[in-house]
């Protein structure tokens, strides 16, 4: 039997999620789940994000070729240069093949680009080719068009691997808006640079929205698990919904 068109975008989208728990509340209990919900009878995910601490024994849980992520400077983006690098060198020898670093943006509204410019090109450094930065730009927190595309430029020349929307952690998350925004920033870049979507995607029909711009401004062929993700903890439970045939229960979370 062929699939209905949800179930194709459905099948489409998980391969691209990465499958979140920053919960502050997060235990090793919690994690372990979450590594066994990487994957599933339609295929895995494309990572997990969880907090620093969990990375060593999520790795050797969890098969690949699904990566482990996790969070530097998060949720806060302060501009404690060298406590960056440091984080992000302890969670690289712990094994984690992603760090998602939030941009100090409270510096940037302040027009310290060189504090931005310098966390981010120094904790590029530490990663090693065949692992990637996310870094993470808080559009929701950075108030203009102007100053998310700024925010862009400067993490794609400063050595982001993908541009990131949010943390999820304050009250403005994803927007399609941002998400044009980053999106042409990066079909502009002197060299490939992915995007993740996160915070407050929830359903599939979410997620469609974002592949849709995607596709519209990089190309149907461009959004795959190297070039775009979705950071979220509720997402995969719609996806499985529409896969299974059932109806999606809304479900809360990054």
């Amino acid at each position: 039997m062929s699939e209905a068109p949800d179930q194709i975008a459905a099948r489409r989208a998980l391969q691209l999620l990465d499958l979140t728990d920053l919960n502050d509340d997060c235990r090793e209990a919690a994690v372990e789940k979450l590594c066994e919900r990487a994957v599933t009878p339609y295929g895995h995910v494309a990572a997990i994000c969880i907090w620093p601490q969990f990375v060593k024994s999520a790795r050797a849980r969890l098969a690949r070729p699904v990566a482990v992520a996790t969070v530097i400077n998060f949720p806060a983006g302060g501009g404690n240069v060298m406590h960056a690098i440091e984080d992000a060198r302890e969670a690289l020898g712990d094994g984690a093949d992603e760090i998602d670093l939030v941009m100090p943006y409270k510096a940037l509204l302040r027009d310290d680009d060189v504090t931005v410019r310098e966390m981010i090109e120094g904790v590029a450094g530490e990663v090693p080719q065949g692992k990637s930065l996310k870094v993470i730009l808080e559009t929701g927190a950075l108030g203009s068009p102007a100053m998310i595309l700024r925010a862009s430029r400067i993490a794609i020349a400063s050595g982001a691997h993908f541009i990131k929307t949010s943390t999820g952690k304050i009250a403005v998350s994803a927007t399609p808006e941002a998400a044009r925004i980053m999106l042409d920033a990066i079909r502009h870049a002197p060299r490939p640079v992915g995007f993740k979507a996160a915070g407050g995607i929830r359903t599939l029909a979410d997620a469609q929205t974002y592949l849709a711009i995607a596709d519209e401004i990089m190309g149907p062929d461009w959004a795959k698990p190297e070039t775009f993700r979705f950071g979220a903890s509720g997402l995969l439970d719609a996806l499985l919904a529409t896969l299974d045939g059932r109806a999606a229960a809304s479900s809360g979370g990054y």
